[in-house]
């Protein structure tokens, strides 16, 4: 009884084994990556309350491409974000698959999705930041950017979510002489609605220059404006940032600068950024940093901000590591 368990354990591995390599014969135009990156660092925030968790964002992402033929692929990107500090989800308000779960095709135009992910504006101003949008501790543009602006004022099951739209469509078309055109929309809307939330951007990148201008308003009827503009002279990166935001008759500007210094394995950081909401200072903030790759994949990171908040000073340092994969 078990030698005949064994022969039939034996038969099924083999076509099993055959199966997959008859898959992969047909499969060979598809392939599908996983990468993320694990960040968890000691820092403390603005009520001075000592935290450990991502300084940065810590995220899981599976990304899927098949050739189609004819210069076409079609694609797929589901993304996860959890809490490194103790594995629990970001926010109990936002999706499992927080980041971005899309399908769509990709060609000679450029790439058109269907799904949630960053719109228009979010998915290319991180480019205009030292810490391009992504540190809770010392980023100007993670305090101060987009104030009264919520890419869907209830896309987080009912809570706000800044960045992402559900139930959208996003286009990104291929760069010709330098320009590129990013537009994102939402499908779904309720009676109670103002419109859709959309969203254009114009981006524009020759060598070590880039730019962006985005215009963008939600399902509430708030709006966003934003200019961005980057040079790289050596090991210098110079950048700096415009930005509107305005809702039920309120308005928040803020400016931001930064550079970045790049001396072997090590980056320093330093941003400055102001914003003013309805004529008066809401916030002051003037953030350091410097990050050391240990590997391709791994970094050791130190932050310090200071921050001026409704007349109020605090200072915030952070350390972490973070590791790419």
């Amino acid at each position: 009884m078990s030698h005949l368990f064994v022969r039939r354990a034996a038969a099924l591995a083999s076509a099993s084994i055959a199966a997959t390599l008859s898959a992969s014969a047909l499969a060979q135009s598809s392939a599908i990556t996983l990468s993320g990156m694990l960040d968890t660092g000691v820092y403390r925030d603005a009520a001075k309350v000592w935290q450990v968790g991502p300084i940065q964002r810590s995220q899981l992402r599976l990304d899927g491409v098949e050739d189609l033929g004819g210069g076409l692929s079609a694609t797929f990107a589901l993304s996860h974000r959890f809490d490194s500090g103790d594995g629990h989800l970001e926010s109990s308000t936002k999706p499992f698959w927080y980041g971005e779960s899309t399908v769509g095709l990709k060609g000679p135009f450029g790439s058109l999705q269907v799904g949630r992910r960053l719109d228009a504006l979010y998915s290319l101003d991180w480019e205009f930041d030292p810490w391009a949008n992504y540190d809770r501790v010392a980023s100007p543009a993670w305090d101060l950017w987009h104030t009264l602006y919520p890419s869907d004022p209830r896309g987080n099951n009912g809570a706000a979510e800044y960045g992402r739209l559900n139930d959208g469509v996003f286009f990104d078309s291929a760069p010709v002489a330098g320009f590129s055109l990013h537009l994102s929309g939402a499908i779904d809307r309720d009676p109670a609605d103002k419109g859709r939330g959309r969203g254009a951007a114009v981006r524009y990148a020759d060598g070590g220059f880039s730019g962006v201008l985005a215009r963008q308003i939600n399902r509430r009827g708030d709006t966003v404006s934003f200019a961005g503009a980057r040079g790289t002279f050596g090991d210098v990166t110079l950048m700096g940032a415009v930005d509107v935001s305005r809702s039920e008759g309120s308005t928040a500007r803020a400016l931001t600068l930064g550079a970045t210094y790049a001396l072997g394995w090590t980056t320093f950081k330093a941003g400055w950024g102001r914003l003013r909401v309805d004529g008066r200072a809401a916030e002051t903030l003037l953030g350091l940093g410097a990050q050391h790759a240990l590997s391709r994949r791994t970094a050791v990171y130190a932050d310090l901000a200071f921050k001026r908040i409704a007349g109020r000073d605090v200072t915030l340092p952070g350390v972490g590591i973070a590791h790419a994969f």
